[in-house]
């Protein structure tokens, strides 16, 4: 499934879990048919391995922003190119930089960092019960479409998973969106991070869209780190089938 990468944010002014962002919900849209928990995990399940099986090769452009306000106002950008291939993974290359240098390194960079750590290791911070106790908590719509609600447990401590609710696309049973915490506090100077997160189809894929983490950290201050994860360009030679069929 979607596995959400851990990303820490080191420093003594800041250090942040990278995250997620939220899109309200549209009245109007019908509800899902309702299915039960084992069914919506299963379909879960067979969408991601098929986007696996099909998704060789992407590129993208990203916007990586962080500020912190508090003791000092600091923010830096990131412009990043990104590189997906199924046989080699991922690779980024920075195409500009701005704003603080400590930020830039110690937060940005990090933040790249531990997502291609957390992606070389799918089945640590995959969305499956090995890794989360799951609870049907009822649905809604997402940007149009119905979605069920799930509540997500983390069975165990670790900076790659997250505590809260995800949205279940209810005709592809992708992962829509997602507003978390982290499963284990990455440092003694954060007390709180709220992580919202939105994927978006794509052609027949679903990808991310943009994240936002929101940091209060204990030394006075927030921090907030946003990625938008631009245009994607994809390859088309295995076309993607909806998770329901």
């Amino acid at each position: 499934m979607f596995s959400h990468r851990g990303r820490s944010v080191y420093g003594c002014v800041v250090l942040i879990f990278v995250g997620a962002a939220l899109w309200p919900a549209r009245a109007n849209t019908p509800a899902p048919a309702s299915l039960p928990l084992a069914q919506i995990l299963a379909l879960m399940e067979h969408h991601d391995r098929i986007q696996r099986e099909g998704l060789k090769h992407y590129t993208a452009i990203r916007q990586y922003h962080v500020e912190y306000r508090g003791l000092a106002n600091l923010e830096a950008g990131m412009e990043v190119e990104v590189d997906f291939d199924a046989s080699s993974g991922k690779s980024f290359r920075i195409v500009s930089r701005s704003g603080s240098k400590i930020l830039g390194e110690k937060v940005l960079m990090r933040a790249m960092d531990s997502e291609k750590e957390a992606s070389e290791d799918g089945g640590a911070t995959a969305l499956t019960p090995a890794n989360y106790r799951f609870l049907l908590q009822g649905s809604e719509s997402v940007d149009g479409r119905p979605a069920y609600i799930l509540s997500v447990e983390p069975l165990k401590e670790s900076k790659f998973l997250y505590r809260g609710k995800i949205w279940v696309d209810a005709t592809d049973f992708a992962v829509a969106k997602i507003e978390a915490g982290p499963a284990k506090n990455p440092s003694f100077w954060i007390s709180r991070t709220v992580i919202r997160y939105t994927n978006a189809k794509t052609g027949n894929f679903w990808l991310p869209q943009r994240s936002r983490s929101e940091t209060k950290v204990r030394i006075g201050g927030t921090a907030v780190l946003t990625i938008d994860y631009g245009t994607y360009q994809i390859n088309w030679d295995k076309p993607h089938s909806g998770g329901a069929d």
